[in-house]
């Protein structure tokens, strides 16, 4: 994992967009964002048990897996939303970037490759895109029925109740 200040110059959301400031682990934790990497699918299945996750399922994202959709999908992944369950994503192969709201509203980039997990509070704003080589295969573990519920960034999401949850217990004011 590499995390670090998006640079918001224009270009393909698929490049780096690396500004060269990196973003320390300590400040991601302030963020509520928590990282690992697990080179053994036994150790998201001992962390899964430890936060009651009972359900997972693998997605695959590139132009072969999706085919003509896939640019659609890509997009559709971009834009800012949050959820309102904790969301833990494992990559079991390739790689891509999670975009995550900082306390001032800037944006973090985070480079996730095969083997990292990531744990992402619920009510965070972010967004998911895969990187040049248009591969990730990814892990999204659920803690009851799977779902995946993109709410997006708008009045109705600033006043959510998750969002405001995750605003107060982070020191946040809007």
């Amino acid at each position: 994992m590499k995390a670090y200040w998006y640079d918001n110059l224009p270009g393909d959301q698929r490049e780096a967009h690396d500004s060269g400031r990196e973003v320390s682990p300590e400040y991601l934790a302030e963020l509520g964002i928590v990282h690992f990497n697990y080179p053994s699918v036994e150790d998201v299945d001992s962390l899964a048990k430890d936060r009651g996750y009972k359900n997972r399922d693998v997605i695959t994202i590139s132009p072969d897996a999706l085919g003509p959709v896939y640019e659609d999908k890509v997009k559709t992944f971009f834009h800012e939303h949050i959820h309102e369950d904790e969301e833990i994503r494992y990559i079991v192969d390739g790689s891509g970037y999670f975009d995550v709201r900082d306390k001032g509203d800037d944006w973090v980039r985070i480079r996730l490759e095969k083997h990292d997990l990531m744990i992402m509070p619920a009510g965070i704003y972010h967004r998911f895109t895969t990187d040049e080589k248009n591969y990730t295969k990814a892990m999204r573990l659920f803690q009851d029925d799977p779902k995946w519920t993109p709410l997006n960034r708008g009045t109705e999401t600033d006043t959510n109740e998750h969002r405001k949850a995750y605003l107060t217990a982070r020191g946040i004011t809007a």
